[in-house]
């Protein structure tokens, strides 16, 4: 973007601030409401949690016992389990977080960090079974469906990622996993790290509440983005005009595809009200979710922006996760029976029992994501 068109945006926007003080406020007001009630609670303790471990050795620990599985499948080292089960976990963005951090440490060369980056940056299951299935669709059983659609189509891509920049490499034998080899590269990670625990305690919570504040300033931000654009009625002229290219979609379609491109939530909310099949709602909810929204590439984007990984490659997974995602979701609904009835927006669970539910469903998606790979690596044998 040149420099006048930057000043002109910039200008526009905050005219448009100006002009709409109260659209701000309230938009401002529901995007934080959104990180407090969902993002919060996903986030904040796996970010201390994840700090904590890769002082503790426990990311080099599973390096070792998982490189059997992670090296043949996605030429990624055994490290990276670790940010592929905390990104199942949490949800945006805490893939990027750990993939930035490892990068940084230099545990990962630049193009396994952009391949890692492709598949590990997902929407949290309390999101998914929650705030769309429960809430949004009404048929919390819908919940399994979605999040079967995005996960696998996640893993598909990070499959496909695989042959992304193939660098030259001497073969090197594949051997069992080794509990002792695992041990001492534990250790040694520790003797690296030698802060105090009161230390180690402190700069988790400080590096984790400066990660989880910037991620709740995306998401205020592009919230009022978001707003103003619908005000000005941009969102309804991109809809337009694609409803005369393509007439067979209506232009409420075409509108809740495009704020899904902006801003995630809002396109599963306008999705429901857009569209009156359920089939055609799990589509465009899958794709979106599969997307992202342009509010998570800003924040990924930012997390990166210290490392010389490359943003085109997430953007391209981005858009294959979305397409797979949408195509799995229409494969699972034909085997899967889903209620018809009742299928008007539930009440969301109160501040307290929705973040327990979102911890508890995220611990349990984590422990089971690092018990899979595990099991998938000891059952391994070495190819000849």
């Amino acid at each position: 973007m040149s420099i006048i068109a930057r000043v002109l945006a910039l200008s526009l926007l905050a005219l448009s601030m100006f002009i709409f003080p109260q659209e701000v406020l309230s938009s401002a007001s529901g995007g934080l409401t959104l990180w407090w009630r969902f993002v919060l609670p996903a986030l904040f303790p796996f970010f201390i949690l994840s700090e904590l471990l890769m002082a503790a050795g426990f990311v080099h620990f599973f390096g070792v016992l998982l490189e059997a599985f992670m090296r043949p499948v996605f030429r990624l080292p055994g490290k990276a389990a670790f940010v592929v089960a905390m990104g199942y976990t949490s949800g945006f963005p805490m893939g990027a977080v750990l993939t930035a951090r490892l990068r940084q440490t230099g545990e990962i060369t630049r193009e396994e960090g952009e391949r890692l980056l492709a598949f590990t940056n997902n929407p949290s299951p309390g999101f998914m079974f929650g705030a769309v299935a429960s809430g949004m669709l009404g048929q919390p059983t819908l919940g399994i469906l979605l999040a079967g659609s995005v996960y696998l189509a996640n893993l598909i891509v990070g499959f496909l990622f695989r042959f992304y920049r193939v660098m030259p490499s001497p073969q090197q034998p594949r051997r069992l996993p080794s509990f002792k080899k695992a041990w001492q590269e534990m250790k040694t990670a520790q003797i690296r790290d030698n802060r105090a625990i009161g230390q180690l305690l402190g700069d988790a919570i400080r590096q984790s509440t400066t990660t989880v504040l910037m991620v709740a300033g995306f998401m205020a931000f592009f919230s009022v983005i978001l707003r103003l654009l619908n005000i000005w009625h941009i969102t309804l002229l991109l809809a337009t005009f694609s409803h005369n290219m393509i007439q067979i979609i209506q232009i409420p379609v075409f509108q809740a595809f495009f704020n899904g491109l902006f801003e995630m939530t809002l396109g599963c909310q306008e999705t429901i009200q857009a569209l009156s099949p359920l089939h055609q709602q799990v589509a465009l909810i899958a794709l979106i979710m599969g997307w992202g929204g342009l509010s998570v590439f800003a924040q990924v984007a930012g997390l990166i922006s210290g490392t010389d990984l490359r943003f085109s490659s997430f953007i391209v997974a981005r858009a294959l996760q979305a397409i797979i995602a949408l195509g799995l979701s229409q494969l699972f609904l034909l085997f899967v029976k889903v209620p018809t009835s009742s299928l008007a927006a539930l009440q969301l669970p109160g501040t307290m029992p929705l973040w327990w539910n979102t911890w508890h469903l995220s611990s349990l998606v984590f422990i089971e994501s690092m018990a899979i790979l595990l099991v998938l690596a000891l059952i391994r044998r070495p190819l000849r």
